[in-house]
């Protein structure tokens, strides 16, 4: 028991807590900067939107090559947790997966200056695009069969040329004010509709 004067020490597990919180709040924020500004945004940037001094940045992620990464991972993570939870969430398999493209469409604005970062080190890129597709295709592919099981969308698509059509629409973004990827993933979303559901 601590003598009067003395802190109270913080349990283990309570500084690792923090410190995942630290480094979670860390990831959110930088891939909103990235997805503002790039990501050769200043870190000092990130550090403002976290809230937290560059310090601590630097503790977590000692060169940008290492956020970069690992906001590249977390967004992938917070992408495949989604599915599930959507599905679960809602009576209708196909609101599920909509919604569930929206949460895509948004890594891949995310991910597609990630990727431009990451083309100098190109063993490190497949490494990262196969983690990619290893964790997202069986979430969409779920997300898939769950519809036409309902009933909500014709069989035969298969979840990674979805999510490739998904990619290539998105691409077209890029310096044009004029294109919105979304209208287009929209459209293609309804295609797979079964004419009973629409």
């Amino acid at each position: 028991m601590p003598t009067a004067g003395q802190p109270e020490e913080v349990p283990a597990r309570g500084k690792r807590a923090d410190a995942q919180r630290n480094r979670e709040t860390l990831l959110a924020a930088a891939a909103e900067v990235f997805v503002a500004s790039g990501v050769d945004a200043p870190i000092r940037e990130i550090a403002a939107r976290a809230g937290v001094g560059l310090g601590t940045i630097y503790r977590h992620f000692p060169t940008r090559a290492d956020l970069v990464v690992a906001v590249y991972r977390h967004q992938v993570e917070a992408c495949a947790e989604a599915g599930p939870s959507l599905l679960a969430g809602t009576d209708s398999p196909f609101t599920a997966l909509r919604r569930w493209v929206d949460l895509f469409v948004d890594f891949l604005v995310t991910k597609h200056g990630l990727a431009n970062a990451l083309q100098s080190d190109s063993g490190g890129f497949e490494a990262l695009h196969a983690y990619f597709l290893d964790r997202l295709v069986p979430v969409c592919a779920q997300l898939l069969d769950a519809a036409v099981e309902a009933g909500e969308i014709r069989p035969g698509t298969q979840a990674y040329e979805l999510m490739r059509g998904i990619g290539n629409l998105c691409i077209g973004r890029d310096g044009d004010p004029r294109y919105d990827p979304r209208r287009l993933v929209d459209l293609l979303l309804r295609g797979l509709r079964e004419p009973r559901a629409t």
